[in-house]
């Protein structure tokens, strides 16, 4: 009985504690489109032509030497309903914002942050020399302080799964029905920015719903109370 009685309250402690000090979460998503730099480049560079320009622009895009941050869509928890917002503007602004936010992060969550968003950052970062408010390990096969759920899925394979795609195979909704990353540049010609930051933003909240089904969050909320 004696030993009943001090696991139920080592439980009730821990339970206590963790409700103190609730594990701050941080989800993103960012948007990327090519310097002006890199697109002046590319014009004058004949060897370029060969590739079609949807092939160039991707992968402008995707590297912090050619590109830069077009905004970052976020959402902190606690609490679990809280909203994803937008960093947007100048990049420098961005970034600084980004840091202030990161500060005291206990888990970033993202879909492929760990190769793309995250690695960005730093990058963007150094180039624009604003200095990170703290360190964020990009190591591999952990899932934390950095849950990957593109990793986590695939336990750490070799597959590049789409965030829509395993979006659908959870039964929630894909966030690019009606705009994708291969749009992204094209919408920010256009000055259809408010669609870019929406878009991003439904990113954040699909994540969210990916991480919460992914670490059975959704079935232990149901039990918390």
């Amino acid at each position: 009985m004696g030993a009943q009685i001090t696991l139920a309250s080592l439980h009730f402690n821990c339970k206590n504690t963790a409700m103190q000090n609730p594990l701050k979460i941080l989800f993103l998503d960012i948007e990327t489109v090519p310097t002006q730099e890199a697109l002046m480049e590319i014009q004058t560079k004949d060897s370029q032509q060969e590739a079609d320009e949807p092939t160039i622009l991707k992968r402008l895009s995707l590297s912090a030497l050619t590109a830069r941050i077009l905004c970052i869509g976020y959402s902190i928890e606690p609490p679990p309903e809280a909203p994803v917002d937008i960093l947007h503007g100048d990049e420098t602004e961005i970034l600084r914002n980004f840091w202030r936010l990161a500060a005291d992060v206990s888990l970033f969550v993202g879909h492929n942050i760990l190769d793309f968003d995250l690695r960005f950052i730093y990058q963007r970062s150094i180039i624009n020399q604003i200095k990170p408010s703290r360190e964020i390990p990009l190591s591999r096969f952990r899932s934390s302080p950095v849950f990957d759920t593109m990793h986590e899925w695939t336990k750490w394979g070799r597959d590049f799964v789409k965030l829509d795609v395993l979006a659908k195979s959870l039964n929630i909704p894909s966030p690019k029905e009606v705009l994708d990353g291969s749009k992204v540049f094209e919408y920010y010609q256009a000055g259809n920015l408010s669609d870019i930051y929406e878009y991003c933003k439904r990113d954040v909240e699909t994540v969210k719903r990916i991480y919460r089904r992914m670490t059975f969050s959704s079935i232990s909320d149901k039990f918390s109370s």
